[in-house]
């Protein structure tokens, strides 16, 4: 059925792009070229672990453009071959659309990726693509999405539609792979809610405006959740693994952003309804920024966010009651050079997560990033408890072209 869809999108977005010749078109060739390597300062817990990966990445990128740029095409494949776990050797697509601009509206059809969010800890409202965690374990990869999207741009605020045609699993880090459950995870043992499993049609609809300082953001989906609840089962070897199962729910959420002089306030909050349980999310707090420290060109902005779960220790996340705390360094150099310090502290358990995330720009076409991940005190109980041992450090090497 994917296949097939796939086949579908592609000759409709090669129909109109061949319909372009007759026009004025333009065509751009870019993408990038990564370098991935991590590096583990504890020895692992499962014997099949590694202490050390290496990874090469490739994402280019296609965009045509016609009409005097009203309508327009873009193709963003990717793939990535890793040293050791097999898992996170893959490819995606990440975007593969054809989209129309007119005076009224505004149409993508295809393959494509949405962000929606505010706070800086976690994205609760953020629902529309599925999350590619053997890429980046906070979950701010994400896979493409097969959808089609309507967008309406008036005086009052944005208005999105959106049709999504085909659910995408999520990744999950394989048997020889890091930052794992103690269990594997076995996307052959998938399970769905919904009789049409990956077929089953979802739904949103976003609302955003702008009020004086403030931006504002109302949603509603209704579908297959991207949050699977991973479920032991014995497999056909008789091995204890986890189940991905797919639940149907119906999402409210309210993302709302306000700069008030040297203040940005930031809140993300959802109400979640399956056929299971009920409940209630949020993510709030602030960022204050001191400019030019010490006469210096350094800013210096103090992050506060806090992170409750109304389903407390029954929560299928590890923040349920946390409070996160972080240093943002912006340089203001020639190379762009940024960096954000985070803590993760666990009201209820006393778990910590510290993190570490930099970049820096070398020349026009290199960009250099480290990220730093501690995980200390954690609880027995914290559903973090399988990645204590899984200290590390994250260098990414990418040429841009």
């Amino acid at each position: 059925m994917m296949r097939s869809l796939h086949k579908s999108i592609l000759s409709f977005i090669i129909f109109s792009v061949s319909y372009s010749s007759f026009t004025k078109a333009e065509t751009e060739f870019s993408g990038q070229i990564n370098l991935d390597f991590q590096y583990f300062t504890i020895e692992a817990l499962l014997p099949d672990q590694h202490d050390s990966y290496l990874s090469v990445g490739i994402e280019p990128e296609i965009h045509h453009s016609w009409n005097d740029d009203q309508s327009s095409f873009l193709f963003k494949p990717f793939l990535r071959a890793d040293q050791h776990d097999d898992n996170r050797t893959h490819g995606d697509i990440r975007e593969l659309y054809w989209q129309t601009v007119t005076d009224d509206y505004e149409l993508r059809v295809g393959i494509s990726k949405v962000f929606w969010g505010a706070t800086e800890s976690q994205h609760l409202v953020d629902i529309i693509n599925q999350a590619d965690l053997v890429e980046s374990f906070d979950g701010e990869e994400k896979l493409g999405q097969p959808m089609i999207k309507l967008s309406f741009e008036k005086d009052w605020g944005n208005l999105d539609l959106f049709i999504l045609p085909y659910f995408r699993e999520r990744t999950f880090t394989g048997e020889e792979g890091r930052l794992r459950p103690t269990l594997l995870i076995d996307n052959d043992y998938s399970q769905y809610e919904s009789s049409d499993e990956e077929n089953n049609i979802d739904v949103a609809i976003r609302f955003f405006t702008t009020i004086e300082d403030w931006d504002l953001g109302l949603s509603y989906f209704d579908g297959t959740s991207r949050d699977p609840v991973l479920t032991p089962i014995l497999n056909a070897q008789s091995q204890l693994i986890l189940a991905p199962v797919y639940e149907q729910i119906q999402q409210i959420g309210l993302d709302l952003t306000g700069t008030v002089e040297d203040w940005i306030w930031k809140l993300e909050t959802i109400h979640r309804n399956s056929e299971r349980e009920a409940y209630n999310a949020l993510t709030g707090g602030y960022e204050y920024t001191f400019y030019g420290v010490m006469e210096s060109a350094i800013d210096i902005g103090l992050v506060n966010e806090y992170l409750f779960d109304s389903r407390d220790e029954d929560a299928t996340t590890p923040f349920q009651n946390d409070l996160m705390l972080g240093l943002r360094f912006n340089f203001n150099d020639e190379q762009s050079t940024e960096a954000l310090v985070g803590f993760i502290y666990d009201l209820d358990m006393q778990s910590q997560l510290i993190s570490l995330e930099a970049n820096q720009r070398i020349g026009d076409n290199i960009k250099i990033e480290l990220e730093v991940r501690i995980f200390t005190n954690i609880d027995i109980d914290d559903l973090a408890y399988s990645y204590r041992d899984d200290d590390h450090i994250k260098i990414n090497l990418s040429y841009y072209y």
